[in-house]
């Protein structure tokens, strides 16, 4: 949207008639014209290419028998990471309780 915009907005100061009677205006005004449309072009270009996959180890796939320490680690931190949610919502669970003896040792734990 941003760069239709600026193809816009260039082809508005084109047909300014500033542009008639200012040789050296015309000329920049030209060349930021064509410059703003090569950008609407090559972004274009982006959005219409092929979206790679969302899941980002999708390259460690390949080396995983390679690098049997690399699939170890991805293991580990989705234990870990598994792990640190359930922690957190306990944490949560006891900050919603009312602040008694038992609550607040079991939240300090």
């Amino acid at each position: 949207a941003m760069s239709k915009s600026a193809v816009k907005i260039s082809s508005d100061l084109l047909s300014n008639p500033l542009c008639e009677q200012e040789p050296s205006f015309l000329e920049m005004v030209t060349a930021f014209d064509t410059a703003m449309k090569r950008m609407d072009s090559f972004n274009q270009e982006k959005v219409n290419m092929d979206i790679p996959p969302k899941n980002p180890s999708h390259p460690f796939a390949r080396f995983s028998s390679v690098f049997p320490s690399l699939n170890m680690a991805v293991k580990r931190r989705e234990q870990s990471l598994q792990d640190y949610k359930r922690l957190q919502s306990k944490v949560e669970k006891y900050e919603e309780k009312e602040r008694t003896g038992p609550v607040l040792a079991k939240l300090h734990q």
